[in-house]
């Protein structure tokens, strides 16, 4: 199958957890598919969903680290600032692969910037490949995030929403437990295998 891969870096990174409103804010291990989409949609300049497009990723950090983050937390007219502690990653790096080669363009002259994760997480395109991938067995897999149940798979299990929707407020859609590995494990049946880094692609549909 042809495909895109494209990489994108950044500085620092954090992904927030859904369940975690107030308090010490802890970074999820992995993007979640929403924030992949949100990414994409960015690029394009128009709302992409599953439903337009089946990605795969693969994401790599040098370490974590925690930093005080002063808040804004509003009620009505009033408002008032506190400070919290949340987790961060560090020199966040995202191999996503499309399988649309169409999208080349749109990461080229993206349409408004890209982030990854919060607002402030800036990130840059550093490389734009067309590749071959193939189907293979016994293949590396992980640091992206899986279906619940997949064989011999295991990390954080978190229900995500794969995407928003572009409402007035935003709506979470097609929210569903998956797993979040954060390191490889040797997955024994078939799945696409990227044979320039040695590792296989799970392609979220």
């Amino acid at each position: 199958m042809k495909a895109l891969r494209i990489l994108i870096e950044g500085w620092v990174t954090s992904f927030r957890y859904p369940a975690f409103i107030s308090g010490f804010q802890p970074t999820l291990p992995v993007p979640p598919l929403s924030t992949i989409y949100g990414l994409i949609s960015a690029a394009k300049g128009e709302l992409v969903t599953p439903k337009d497009l089946s990605v795969g990723y693969i994401f790599n950090h040098q370490g974590k680290a925690v930093d005080l983050e002063t808040i804004y937390e509003l009620s009505g007219l009033k408002g008032k600032s506190n400070v919290i502690k949340r987790e961060f990653l560090i020199d966040p790096k995202l191999y996503l692969y499309l399988d649309d080669l169409e999208y080349q363009e749109y990461f080229k002259r993206p349409h408004y910037p890209l982030l990854l994760g919060r607002s402030t997480d800036l990130v840059a395109v550093s490389e734009i490949k067309e590749i071959e991938l193939e189907k293979q067995v016994n293949v590396k897999l992980g640091k992206t995030i899986l279906p619940l149940g997949l064989n011999g798979a295991f990390g954080t299990i978190q229900a995500l929403p794969t995407h928003f929707s572009d409402t007035i407020p935003r709506k979470a859609v097609g929210t569903k437990p998956f797993i979040l590995m954060n390191q490889f494990f040797d997955y024994q049946d078939q799945c696409y295998f990227d044979k320039e880094k040695e590792w296989g692609v799970w392609f979220q549909k």
